[in-house]
């Protein structure tokens, strides 16, 4: 085990030569690295001990613990934020977590982008329930009544709670995961009491993944040697990683698309109206990797500013896009919590995604034959099912002439 680099937040680096290193992880714990790397900063062990939150403590402007508990105050997956796995042939961090997703690493670029902001304007972007302290409100109005910077607020389950469409005789009742609203200076005849307006909204949709298997197990592990080895803990967690990977196993990859699918080609066609800036769908990069088969890989074709398009017209500009992000592989500045890279952007809308999913996979999957397996694996099966003595008849009728 040696230590990475001393000006740097401390890391602590797991032995190459772990025997189970390619088996499913708990990698965040609490938003701090415990596997492939442990980190071993005094915040790291201050939230782990305290059991806070980062993302939800930054969203609320005070501290807040991990909200995955029972009423005793533990629970089988408290702060565990992300699992890491070879699901997709390499090692990956899979989001288990919704609350993963209020980093503003990830949420300032992506208004930033669906807003238009210029890159040398400055932004405030605030959760909606942070308005309820008075320091805050009071900062966020003064700043949309200066107009030196553009203001916005979002609504999350934690976080002022989730914004829904609602249900009609013909369409279903569907809840964002999190709506960004601009927040600009009143009309000077306005009549509304607010001290600012409401301008376009955004929604952004995160895909977290079902795993087979437990976290209690790792959990239990990680809090128990937190308790007994509370100065040494992330150097003991070093020197002992089978403990974040107890009873973990790898992502129910097939759920983890199905779940979703519906929901966000629904939204997308439902906000690519004149009142929205735009949809995001946020997928971890493991996440995309999956889905990618889903869709019958599809070719991204690249635009002139970097981005991707899944559209077979380029001059199309539907409102939606895919962010492609991932966790990075060292703590953040000061041993924060570990940051998101936003690692790709792609344009598409709902009926582009439908038409991947149910027209252009299906019809790869025909191109392969995998239909004609079907019945060789039935027969496999249907063989070991008869009798011993059965098992060489290949037809009907030396079956009939069999029982003669």
């Amino acid at each position: 085990m040696t230590q990475a680099d001393p000006e740097a937040a401390p890391v602590l680096e797991i032995q190459p030569d772990y025997a189970e290193l390619q088996r499913p992880h708990v990698a965040e714990w609490f938003g701090h690295r415990v596997f492939p790397v442990v980190s071993a900063s005094r915040t790291a062990l201050r939230d782990q001990t305290e059991k806070r939150c980062p993302f939800l403590s930054k969203a609320f402007h005070e501290d807040r613990q991990c909200i995955k508990v029972n009423k005793d105050g533990t629970g089988p997956s408290q702060g565990v934020c992300t699992i890491s796995t070879t699901s997709n042939g390499s090692r990956q961090d899979w989001l288990v977590c919704p609350v993963r997703a209020l980093d503003q690493d990830l949420l300032r670029p992506i208004v930033r982008h669906l807003y238009a902001v210029a890159p040398n304007d400055e932004i405030m972007l605030t959760a909606a329930s942070g308005l309820q302290k008075a320091d805050v409100a009071a900062s966020v109005i003064a700043a949309v009544r200066q107009g030196r910077q553009r203001v916005f607020v979002y609504f999350e389950a934690k976080a002022g709670g989730e914004i829904q469409f609602k249900a009609t005789a013909a369409s279903p009742l569907m809840s964002l995961d999190t709506t960004v609203i601009e927040l600009v200076a009143p009309a000077a005849n306005s009549t509304d009491r607010m001290p600012f307006a409401l301008g376009r909204y955004a929604a952004v949709e995160l895909q977290t993944a079902d795993m087979h298997g437990t976290y209690a197990k790792a959990v239990q592990a990680l809090r128990s040697a937190l308790d007994l080895h509370p100065a040494q803990f992330h150097r003991q967690l070093a020197e002992n990683p089978e403990w974040p990977r107890r009873k973990i196993e790898g992502p129910n990859i097939a759920n983890v698309f199905k779940r979703t699918f519906y929901q966000i080609v629904f939204k997308f066609q439902v906000t690519n109206q004149d009142d929205s800036a735009g949809s995001v769908l946020a997928l971890p990069q493991p996440v995309w990797d999956s889905w990618r088969k889903f869709l019958g890989d599809p070719q991204i074709s690249r635009n002139l500013d970097g981005t991707g398009t899944l559209l077979d017209d380029p001059s199309a500009e539907p409102r939606s896009w895919i962010y492609v992000f991932d966790v990075a592989d060292r703590p953040g500045p000061g041993g924060g919590a570990t940051p998101v890279e936003v690692r790709d952007r792609i344009r598409t809308d709902g009926a582009t995604l439908a038409r991947l999913a149910l027209v252009v996979s299906p019809a790869r999957a025909v191109e392969f034959e995998v239909h004609r397996g079907v019945v060789t694996i039935a027969r496999d099966r249907l063989r070991k099912m008869l009798p011993v003595h059965l098992r060489t008849v290949d037809t009907q009728a030396d079956l009939l002439s069999g029982l003669e």
